[in-house]
């Protein structure tokens, strides 16, 4: 029999940049020395720190190119925000892929495992507390709550509150200069933020900090740019809605009308959809199946002019009675819980409809494609040497910094263009390499395949590919099909059992992985 090829040769199957991506705040060795910065004055403020606890956390990720293994642990540091007698708000960034979170006072003297109440990572947003409940009341003893501010308005001054390792607190002013609805942790996952103008200094708990005005917490900061001494702030009224969602400790998140939406500032665009010169309204080019806009009755080709009364214009913006102009987006993920209805005014074909839909949210695995992927080991399938993925994000982000343009085009396509695969699959499945091996000989550059079959099987899951592979044809091969031209492979079920065992002894620490 042909010698295998030793495991670690062989391992880097796809490229892959494993790390997972931060926004942080500011430290010590993100600081540019020679960025030169308008001084502001810093004010210390010890009383806040009876409100605030410091916030330790390690985190390992799955890799996203061998997906039964994981990168090597980070660790993040942050100053989070106590909310409630034994509760801290921090960003979901800080717990994600967390293997241990400890809390710990601003002075040093009491530390304590946490545990996670809620976390939602499309809003960036996690609550904590202290794990064990008889430990609850001493380590929380001579500590107060901060009280939910109203929302600011432009030209108001937010204080962010640092500490640092000496116990030393820091208190700097910056000017509100906007408010937008943007994104922060993950793309395509856009809330209220404010823009703040503050000259920052690095400090021991700066990964992610609290915001104040008068006192009262105004919002979690979440990136500083030092060169432009601008820190985007996540609003008051997106850290409100979901400390309410967490109360009752059923957290449902944040609704999705589950549509895809573009301007229609072009004119020629415009007479195509029938929209009057003093309407406004976005075109509507996805309508994700399931989903809140579709069980509603909205189709592609409509025009969204208005939602729970809010006109929107041509751009997307509507008049918000606090902030003024503000994006679409907001009515449905700032101003509406799971479960609420919502009134839509629609265009189709150029006569004016209405429906009202009931919101949903869109649970990260309940995609084709997964967006993200926290908390949760990736399946796969090694066999004989050919190792299936199911297609997520991640992965696709693996490619590097210009996945969009790097990655496959048939993942991509399929990731862009979910329909193509709707009531046919659960999840897309994929070669993503072959080891090379006895059992692979001849296909050992076979990569970023999309299945079809196996032994005559269709594949949607990871599930349905294992158990395809436990039943080999009667000749005791197995037939592998690929979309990409009907394209079939065979993988003799002798050998590769085999070739199985021999990965395991080689130092793979698993084969499979379907949950």
């Amino acid at each position: 029999m042909k010698q295998l090829i030793p495991l670690s040769l062989c391992l880097a199957l796809i490229s892959c940049d494993s790390s997972r991506k931060t926004t942080a705040v500011l430290t010590s060795e993100q600081t540019n020395p020679s960025t030169e910065v308008t001084p502001v004055a810093e004010e210390s403020a010890p009383e806040l720190t009876a409100s605030v606890m410091r916030i330790n956390s390690t985190s390992q990720a799955w890799n996203p190119g061998q997906p039964w293994e994981k990168t090597p642990p980070s660790n993040l540091r942050s100053l989070g925000a106590i909310v409630a007698p034994d509760q801290i708000l921090t960003t979901g960034e800080m717990v994600a892929d967390a293997t241990y979170i400890e809390l710990e006072s601003p002075d040093g003297s009491r530390t304590a495992q946490a545990k996670i109440v809620a976390v939602d990572y499309e809003a960036n947003l996690a609550l904590l507390t202290v794990k064990s409940d008889d430990d609850s009341e001493a380590f929380f003893k001579d500590t107060k709550p901060l009280t939910l501010a109203k929302p600011p308005v432009i030209g108001d001054v937010l204080g962010i509150f640092q500490v640092e390792d000496n116990g030393t607190t820091l208190l700097t002013n910056g000017t509100l200069q906007s408010v937008d609805v943007a994104e922060s942790f993950l793309p395509n996952q856009s809330f209220l933020t404010y823009l703040v103008k503050a000259s920052m200094q690095s400090a021991a708990s700066s990964f992610t900090l609290p915001v104040l005005r008068d006192g009262e917490l105004s919002g979690i900061l979440m990136s500083y740019d030092s060169k432009d001494q601008i820190s985007d702030v996540l609003s008051i009224d997106v850290i409100s809605r979901f400390l309410a969602n967490a109360k009752d400790g059923e957290y449902k998140g944040f609704p999705s009308l589950g549509i895809s939406a573009s301007r229609t500032e072009d004119p020629s665009f415009r007479k195509f959809l029938k929209i009057q010169q003093e309407q406004g309204g976005l075109y509507i080019g996805k309508v994700r199946k399931g989903g809140a806009a579709d069980l509603a009755g909205l189709k592609v080709g409509d025009v969204l002019v208005s939602a729970a009364g809010h006109a929107i214009d041509q751009r997307g913006y509507y008049e918000h009675p606090h902030y003024s102009s503000l994006f679409w987006g907001h009515i449905v993920r700032g101003e509406k819980s799971t479960g609420d209805e919502i009134a839509l005014s629609i265009l189709r074909d150029g006569e004016p409809m209405e429906f009202t839909a009931t919101l949903t949210r869109e649970e990260p695995m309940d995609r084709l494609v997964p967006e993200y992927q926290f908390d949760r080991a990736p399946n796969f399938l090694v066999k004989g040497g050919f190792i299936f993925q199911e297609l997520t994000r991640p992965v696709l982000q693996a490619f590097g910094e210009d996945w969009s343009s790097r990655a496959p085009l048939n993942l991509l396509d399929a990731y862009e263009n979910p329909e193509t695969f709707e009531g046919k699959a659960k999840r897309v499945i994929f070669l993503s390499g072959a080891i090379p091996t006895p059992a692979t000989v001849g296909y050992e550059r076979l990569q970023h395949l999309i299945l079809k079959k196996v032994n005559g099987v269709e594949i949607g899951s990871m599930k349905t590919l294992i158990e395809a592979f436990e039943k080999p044809n009667a000749d005791g091969l197995h037939s592998i099909e690929f979309m990409e031209e009907d394209f079939t492979v065979y993988l003799d079920e002798t050998i590769s059992t085999t070739v199985d065992s021999a990965l395991l002894q080689r130092g793979l620490n698993r084969l499979s992985r379907a949950e």
